[in-house]
């Protein structure tokens, strides 16, 4: 106890609902942290009985102590720490005896019986179970165990209450535990009576449906295609009253410091460089992100993404990675700084690596913007608009992805066969039961982990971006713009490419954030000194046409759009993860690589 604070370990197997009891009992009273010389975070969170405190600490799964990955060594090594002034170990009501083999290891640590620490059992998922016709006889439970046992719904406000009060009236006991020579098989034989002998009979028919060799892939097309449609048809209306609102304040911000008597070459940088640029990285960025990853917790809170890496695993086994190495690429989708971190659920450091650096091959929400004008331009002339041309859109899309996620194959079984060699390893992989998801956490999580962080971190390095951009469009050696100079430095390597210089500059320059790669190139082509929006379809199609280009060019630009370097915040992230600029440059050269190879291909073959 610290500071007159109890601390309560939450143990137990993955996929029991000890999150959703977590985020319950302490509700947004929680932080996240590392374990000192670990990647993998643990949520703590605190809350009060009577006016005594509470620290909460939710460990990651494990199904024993005998730990094989990193996330079993976080919950052995402080369940042995001694930290704990009490454990509530949480076992799913439909698979008791796994749980009850965690529970016996538990007890028989040295400190619990030394110390005579709390025990509690929590029998979560009640009421999954009494659907399945799983009864379980609590009392003898109990008196079996002679600690606390809760029958629980961790959706149920009584049910986390209880939990409370239980822990408040147990912390202070000390336990004398004489049940350690009970058998968990023998035990969950005489408590637990399955009355229904199918009770698993629907779930194993959709099992069926999505993780079939042949359906199982369909299925997960169809759910990409579905999820980038939402997505694209789904940002556009939130996206231009963004876009409306920020740039609405540019006028009045832009007055306001001339009114202050700002010099005015300094508005001109504040205002239309660092402000634009950010407010039209925001505008962009922030609905694809705000309707992309609850859509992917909704996927993760239905259980089933983790039947993607049963479906993905023989792949990525040929290729010598992880089968959780499909679940990080899905994540990339959403931004690939958010993959990358993502790897840190891959136990084999090997096969981290190979994750972290082939994560950019799959295009992020920045990039779809891009891709999408590409293929509504010059891929879909003369089809009309509407949920049908969108529609057609999102399947092009589609393919373009698939396109990446071969790439991605590809590139890990390179890495592993040249400088990550090695074999695949062996992981455990859990199907959880497919459950209904908890739509306002969902979106609470979604928004709060992983979209705004995101934000944040591109929204830090925008603004001195738009800083750069401005200065090399407005700043004029001899008669021509820096910004001139240097598509012309660039255009014969971009002409050798099927692309020119000006595509170059907008890539390197929308390093930042590759939603202000097109701004940027339209900068470039009207030599407006500032970013501006095109919203006329046919107007910038015969702008790029009047420049030179042609489906050739569309289709250059689309392949390196799809496989360039990654953008400055994912390189940060992978920085951050690897510990090294050597694998960071690894993971810009790879991709860059690709994607100039298949470009100069396409140029002189086509």
């Amino acid at each position: 106890m610290e500071n007159n604070k109890f601390v309560i370990a939450l143990a137990g197997n993955p996929n029991v609902g000890k999150s959703t009891i977590f985020n319950g009992l302490t509700g947004m009273r929680q932080h996240t942290g590392n374990w000192p010389g670990k990647t993998v975070a643990t949520a703590r969170g605190e809350f009060q009985v009577d006016g005594q405190k509470y620290e909460l600490v939710d460990l990651p799964g494990t199904y024993s102590l005998a730990a094989h990955s990193e996330e079993e060594e976080i919950a052995r090594d402080f369940l042995c720490s001694k930290k704990a002034d009490a454990v509530m170990v949480v076992c799913d009501a439909t698979c008791m005896e796994r749980g009850l083999h965690l529970l016996k290891q538990i007890l028989e640590l040295d400190f619990i019986q030394d110390n005579g620490t709390p025990l509690i059992l929590c029998v979560n998922l009640c009421d999954e179970a009494q659907k399945k016709g799983i009864c379980i006889d609590f009392s003898l439970l109990q008196d079996v165990l002679l600690f606390p046992v809760l029958s629980c719904c961790a959706r149920c406000p009584k049910d986390l209450e209880h939990i409370k009060r239980t822990i408040h009236d147990s912390v202070s006991t000390t336990g004398h535990y004489e049940c350690l020579d009970f058998s968990p098989k023998e035990l969950a034989r005489e408590t637990v009576l399955f009355t229904k002998i199918n009770y698993r009979q629907r779930e194993q028919a959709i099992d069926r449906l999505v993780t079939g060799p042949f359906t199982g892939k369909i299925v997960m097309v169809l759910l990409l295609l579905g999820v980038f449609w939402l997505t694209m048809a789904g940002a556009n209306y939130p996206s231009d009253l963004l876009w409306s609102l920020l740039f609405s304040l540019e006028g009045k911000l832009a007055s306001a410091l001339l009114w202050f008597h700002v010099p005015q070459i300094l508005v001109q940088v504040l205002v239309f460089g660092v402000y634009r640029v950010l407010a039209w990285v925001v505008s962009v960025m922030l609905p694809p992100m705000a309707i992309f990853f609850p859509l992917f917790t909704i996927l993760e809170d239905l259980g089933y993404l983790p039947r993607v890496a049963f479906n993905m695993d023989p792949a990525f086994m040929r290729c010598r990675a992880c089968g959780k190495q499909c679940l990080t690429m899905a994540m990339g989708f959403g931004c690939n700084a958010v993959g990358v971190m993502g790897c840190r659920i891959i136990d084999s450091p090997r096969e981290r690596m190979v994750a972290i650096l082939t994560n950019s091959l799959v295009p992020c929400n920045g990039r779809f913007p891009t891709l999408v004008t590409l293929i509504t331009l010059f891929f879909l002339a003369g089809v009309s608009g509407g949920a049908a041309g969108s529609l057609l859109a999102a399947l092009l899309l589609t393919l373009t992805i698939l396109l990446g996620i071969g790439a991605t194959l590809g590139c890990s079984w390179l890495l592993s066969h040249t400088l990550l060699k090695g074999v695949p390893s062996s992981f455990t992989l859990e199907l959880p039961p497919y459950r209904r998801p908890q739509f306002g956490k969902v979106i609470v999580r979604s928004i709060f982990d992983r979209t705004l962080f995101v934000l944040g971190r591109a929204a830090m390095i925008a603004a001195p971006a738009g800083l750069v951009i401005w200065i090399l469009a407005n700043i004029h050696l001899g008669n021509q713009s820096l910004l001139f100079h240097l598509t012309g430095f660039l255009d014969p390597l971009g002409r050798f490419m099927g692309l020119d210089g000006v595509i170059l500059a907008g890539f390197l320059l929308g390093f930042p954030a590759n939603e202000i790669v097109v701004p940027i190139i339209l900068m470039a082509y009207l030599q407006t000194g500032q970013l501006v929006e095109m919203t006329d379809s046919t107007a910038l199609f015969q702008l790029l046409i009047n420049h030179g280009w042609n489906w050739k060019t569309a289709l250059c630009m689309l392949l390196f759009c799809l496989f360039h370097w990654p953008c400055s915040t994912t390189c940060l992230t992978i920085k951050k993860e690897t510990g090294s600029w050597k694998w960071t440059a690894v993971a810009v050269i790879l991709p860059t690589m690709l994607g100039f190879l298949l470009c100069v291909l396409v140029n002189f073959i086509l």
